[in-house]
């Protein structure tokens, strides 16, 4: 029987040492057993890796950055939809999730589909907005404050012990040791994300993640946990194994339950000395790491897609526990002509 073709856009195709999920993403989608696929790739800058892995994207296109603002989006997404005849959008970053959202019911009318948390849930899971996320919904959350200035940081000894996590409203976090640290982690994060900063109490413990897909109804279609066996300089899983953990999974159809989620996310905890796990953030979409739940036995790419066209989705009920992924890094060797048709033309 001959599958459906769709074309899917996906964006996030960085693959530095903060890597965006879209690569793996995309190698979830054309593994998917249910549809092929022709990709179509969002990139915000031209050095993006996944522009000229070729057997990865077949055709990419520049967006204008989130700051740029919803209109700005949609009007350059007209553009790629009459040429490419988009099915779906899977968006990848935090930060350009809010203008995807504004934008689903024009998309949908447009004849593409998307699979996205709806505005209350993104906005209540924010870093700034997590303790009164934990009090309401019963979920362990570590203290935390937000703050707009250095200044303030001489008063958190009143709230906090060091060390302490200075934390990015999207992206970046630092453990700070004393006042200088948390000083200069709150220019340089602040610098680059804005304001407010997130000063969370921090956890002794051992990391772990979990990563799955709500269908906007309470169940869960998929969940995956694992615990980190190497982490960056930036906190970032270079490594991890799938585990099996009930307290984790349980833990996670509450949230799904509780927050009738829609979409992908993942969760990041801290399994601290009292044995006991703390919700650190809550990531609106999919992980960098992703695919470790496809070699595991849940494609969360293809059921997200199949929930975007209105397909009946199964939920997954197992995966494969012992499993590892180890991240690495290649040299592409790249033709100069096509950074300069990327950069200029704004496709390759």
């Amino acid at each position: 029987m001959k599958k459906r073709k769709l074309c899917i856009a996906v964006s996030g195709l960085n693959a530095i040492d903060s890597p965006g999920p879209g690569v793996a993403v995309i190698r979830g989608l054309r593994e998917a057993e249910s549809f092929d696929v022709r990709i179509i790739g969002l990139s915000y800058e031209s050095l993006e890796p996944g522009i000229y892995m070729h057997d990865v994207v077949d055709k990419t296109y520049q967006i204008p950055y989130p700051n740029a603002g919803a209109e700005t989006l949609l009007a350059r997404l007209e553009y790629i939809h009459d040429i490419e005849k988009l099915d779906v959008i899977i968006p990848n970053f935090d930060a350009e999730l809010y203008s995807f959202m504004k934008l689903e019911d024009t998309l949908k009318a447009m004849g593409i589909n998307t699979f996205l948390p709806t505005m209350m849930q993104f906005e209540e899971r924010h870093k700034v907005n997590l303790p009164e996320f934990g009090k309401k919904y019963d979920i362990k959350v570590p203290f935390s404050k937000s703050i707009f200035s250095t200044g303030e940081i001489y008063s958190l000894s009143n709230d906090f012990e060091f060390p302490m996590v200075i934390k990015g409203k999207y992206y970046d976090a630092s453990i700070a040791y004393n006042l200088e640290q948390a000083k200069s982690y709150f220019n340089k994060i602040s610098a680059k994300w804005g304001l407010p900063i997130v000063v969370q109490q921090f956890v002794h413990g051992t990391e772990y993640n979990i990563t799955g897909l709500g269908d906007g109804k309470g169940n869960t279609i998929a969940a995956v946990p694992m615990r980190k066996q190497y982490i960056t300089d930036k906190g970032k899983a270079w490594g991890g194994i799938t585990i099996d953990d009930k307290r984790m999974i349980d833990l996670t159809h509450k949230f799904v339950s509780q927050t009738k989620w829609r979409g992908g996310f993942e969760l990041e905890l801290m399994k601290g000395q009292d044995n006991e796990f703390y919700l650190l953030e809550i990531n609106p979409r999919m992980p960098a790491w992703i695919y470790l739940a496809v070699g595991v036995g849940q494609n969360i790419p293809e059921a997200m897609v199949n929930l975007a066209i209105g397909e009946e989705v199964i939920p997954y009920t197992d995966y494969e526990k012992g499993k590892m992924f180890i991240r690495y890094a290649w040299d592409m060797i790249v033709d100069i002509n096509e950074f300069h048709e990327i950069s200029t033309k704004g496709e390759l």
